[in-house]
């Protein structure tokens, strides 16, 4: 729209400054975590049906675990501190500490201002994928949740079984509670196994068919008590489309274990900066 000045390749050639790097942030002992999980137990375990969304709970120091069953499959996935659902799981902030896309040794944080790890994820089977020749990467925390609101205001057409109102239905049968009520606790995702990524040319959001295969699973250790609420995706393997009924849709598997967690472990603490505001 404006023509560029004079020095304009001068200001692109500037190189980038990583916001917030991670050098100060404690590196979990993904190790301990592992060969603690080895001697766990499964306590439950939830199948979430193609198109609809599922709770579960867990306490801390437990662990759960996603598997693609059947065909390819992704799932937008909510969690909050089981205790007090004011606080719940944060993408902007774990996307601006661990990058777009998260895998082994990641953690998922929480909301302002108890800004500590909610879980943290010690093993993926997708750890392989890292990012493609598109820039697309998998269990991606840039896309938010396929909802209602978005396909009306994009095509006009209502739609019930996207991941928010799957979402917002499963919180409501959990709590029972109004799915009105229940739609206002429902929050950006993590899109587990879900494959995306920003177009080079135009910066848009894009979707590919996820690598994820039946079989597949991401675990998480539960780093202080957990709701969760996981919505099998009407994308499918988000290949071609989403938020109708045209994609073949697969369930997902979700297995709660419990155990002694590994030695010296503590749950995390809230943040401790004062909520006064330093004033």
């Amino acid at each position: 729209m404006s023509n560029p000045p004079a020095d304009a390749e001068a200001r692109r050639a500037i190189p980038p400054v990583i916001c917030y790097p991670e050098d100060t942030l404690s590196k979990p002992d993904v190790a301990g975590y592992r060969s603690a999980f080895e001697t766990y137990r499964k306590t439950d375990e939830v199948t979430v049906a193609p198109r609809d969304a599922a709770c579960f709970r867990l306490p801390a120091g437990g662990a759960f675990r996603i598997t693609s069953v059947e065909a390819p499959q992704v799932g937008d996935l909510n969690i909050w501190n089981a205790d007090d659902l004011s606080e719940r799981f944060f993408s902007g902030k774990t996307r601006a500490l661990h990058g777009t896309h998260v895998s082994t040794g990641d953690r998922l944080w929480s909301s302002l201002p108890f800004l500590r790890p909610l879980a943290t994820i010690i093993e993926d089977t997708l750890d392989w994928y890292g990012l493609d020749a598109f820039g697309g990467g998998v269990h991606d925390v840039i896309g938010t949740r396929c909802d209602p609101y978005t396909g009306r205001l994009l095509s006009g057409d209502d739609y019930h079984h996207c991941c928010h109102s799957n979402l917002s239905r499963a919180l409501a049968d959990e709590l029972s509670i109004p799915v009105t009520e229940a739609e206002l606790h429902v929050h950006d995702v993590l899109n587990v196994f879900m494959c995306t990524g920003f177009t080079r040319d135009t910066g848009q959001y894009f979707m590919k068919a996820s690598p994820v295969r039946p079989g597949d699973y991401i675990t998480f250790f539960a780093e202080a008590p957990l709701l969760g609420a996981l919505s099998a995706c009407p994308g499918g393997d988000c290949s071609a489309s989403h938020s109708s009924d045209e994609a073949r849709c697969a369930p997902l598997l979700v297995e709660v274990f419990e155990g002694t967690p590994p030695a010296g472990w503590t749950p995390a603490e809230p943040s401790p900066y004062p909520r006064t505001h330093g004033v």
